[in-house]
């Protein structure tokens, strides 16, 4: 199994619905498909790039997948295990909202944002939040630390939407005021639910 590569980005090209990052390791040169996000994330061509892969293979066809971070190639690969969604429906939806915005789409039951990308109908957005919705909030927002009831000012526009969220997302209130309360209250209400979201996993 191929968990990663790290070697120098030699190409990326925009495709039909997705995007060909080329790294190069040890002399060859690994066709990686990716989304927007991840190819954002990346450096410019001549420089060391690392993605997280996942290896793609059927009767008719072997495809490597890579990812920027682990949660876009968890994401992935809760995708692809949903009934009808194949690799090109996954990347399509990730590179159009990240991968904690899709957590949250699912975790909410908004299946209409997920009918914005290309190749997703309603009936396929449906399935996608039906199948995954238990298992998001277990695997994408699994609880963290625990800290003390902190005061937030709940009509603070973006924070009070940030802190609703993370509630939705099985957190109580008090940790999603106190992971809230540490950000940044001119920032997005999507940055501060990504944030509070590393927050509440420990990973800041």
């Amino acid at each position: 199994m191929l968990y990663s590569l790290r070697g120098e980005l030699a190409h990326t090209e925009l495709m039909d619905a997705y995007y060909l990052a080329v790294v190069e390791c040890a002399g060859v040169g690994y066709g990686v498909k990716t989304t927007y996000q991840s190819v954002a994330a990346l450096p410019k061509l001549g420089n060391e790039v690392f993605l997280y892969t996942y290896l793609y293979v059927r009767e008719d066809t072997v495809e490597l997948y890579g990812f920027a971070d682990m949660e876009e190639l968890n994401c992935f690969k809760m995708l692809i295990s949903v009934s009808g969604v194949g690799p090109k429906v996954a990347l399509s939806i990730l590179s159009d909202i990240s991968a904690q915005k899709f957590a949250l789409c699912v975790a909410t039951g908004d299946s209409k944002t997920l009918t914005k990308s290309k190749g997703v109908g309603a009936k396929t957005a449906q399935r996608i939040v039906l199948e995954l919705k238990d298992k998001i909030t277990k695997e994408q927002v699994a609880s963290g630390a625990v800290g003390a009831p902190v005061e937030v000012n709940l009509d603070a526009g973006n924070a009070a939407e940030a802190i609703s969220a993370l509630t939705v997302l099985g957190y109580s209130q008090s940790e999603a005021a106190q992971a809230v309360s540490k950000i940044d209250p001119s920032a997005s209400v999507e940055e501060m639910i990504k944030q509070g979201l590393k927050a509440l996993a420990g990973r800041i």
